[in-house]
């Protein structure tokens, strides 16, 4: 959690100063594609404020109303990002260009518009580069592949930074095309169309933030080797002959819900089968230290087993 609190506050400084940087050139210039960037820089910087706060009050204490905790305060904050990118940063990029198209308009201030994109290049890069970086350590640990890792990852903080700063550093690339292309070509439609690219860019952004989102919030089960690990911990234990049933789901990022029926050896008595349960429980939380929740189902092996 720390790790992506450093990570949201390194894109969320930057957004800042970019979102008022951008909207004063946008407003200077004229261009569609400047001011579809600042509220594309807008939409980020509310995203990760609302991405701030989810840190903070998933971390609120299990409750006789949220017995679990308030752990998927984080992917329902995450699904909010996803709405705002739409609303505030696609829809308004998209109507931005469609009003140049229409109203037409002259070319100017072009070196200002190159200079605060230059700028915002390099910031939304290197806060793009943090994001990475952990996304990265991240695939490392979990001996991974970085495009599988971030497919799976269950944090959704990491993957939203990593997403809409790679959106950032495209959104700039065609912001500056569009403003080159109009400032040589004297035509509205380079900028506007740079505009319009650019709120269909956020929209497979938001998409894909809000598609992972839903899948949590939905109750998404651990990762493939997060769950063969649960399970061969269960099997180690002597006692155990089968787990004909193990499921899995994330409550928080790093807080996993596990139940599971096991079978027994015939000859436990109701009180081994307990002192069993228990032993079996913990050897999971040793085996994933995210497993938080234990619910256990012995029942007695097949016969002949």
């Amino acid at each position: 959690m720390g790790e992506s609190r450093i990570t949201i506050l390194y894109a969320l400084a930057s957004n800042i100063v970019l979102a008022i940087a951008k909207l004063v050139a946008g407003l200077f210039t004229g261009s569609a594609a400047l001011l579809a960037e600042a509220a594309h820089s807008t939409a980020d910087t509310i995203d990760h404020l609302a991405l701030l706060w989810s840190l903070r009050v998933g971390r609120r204490p299990p409750d006789e109303e949220h017995p679990f905790g308030h752990g998927k305060e984080r992917f329902f904050w995450a699904f909010l990002a996803a709405v705002w990118i739409f609303l505030a940063g696609a829809i308004f990029s998209i109507g931005e260009g469609v009003l140049a198209l229409r109203a037409g308009g002259e070319a100017g201030g072009t070196a200002v518009g190159l200079v605060v994109l230059a700028v915002a290049l390099v910031a939304e890069g290197t806060s793009l580069a943090r994001a990475a970086r952990q996304v990265r350590g991240g695939a490392r640990s979990s001996r991974d592949s970085l495009g599988r890792y971030v497919r799976e990852m269950r944090d959704p903080a990491p993957r939203i930074v990593l997403l809409e700063d790679s959106a950032a550093v495209i959104g700039v690339v065609l912001a500056a095309a569009g403003l080159i292309a109009r400032h040589f070509t004297g035509s509205e439609v380079y900028d506007a169309a740079a505009s319009i690219a650019i709120g269909v860019l956020l929209i497979a952004v938001a998409i894909a933030v809000g598609s992972h989102a839903r899948d949590l919030l939905l109750g998404e089960s651990a990762r493939p080797e997060v769950r063969e690990a649960i399970e061969a911990a269960a099997l180690r234990h002597p006692a155990v002959e089968a787990v004909p049933a193990l499921l899995t789901m994330h409550l928080a990022p790093d807080d996993l819900l596990v139940a599971a029926n096991i079978e027994l050896r015939d000859e436990l008595t109701v009180t081994d089968a307990e002192r069993v349960a228990d032993e079996i429980a913990a050897d999971l939380r040793d085996a994933e230290p995210s497993v938080h929740h234990v619910f256990l189902h012995p029942s007695p092996g097949r016969p002949g087993s």
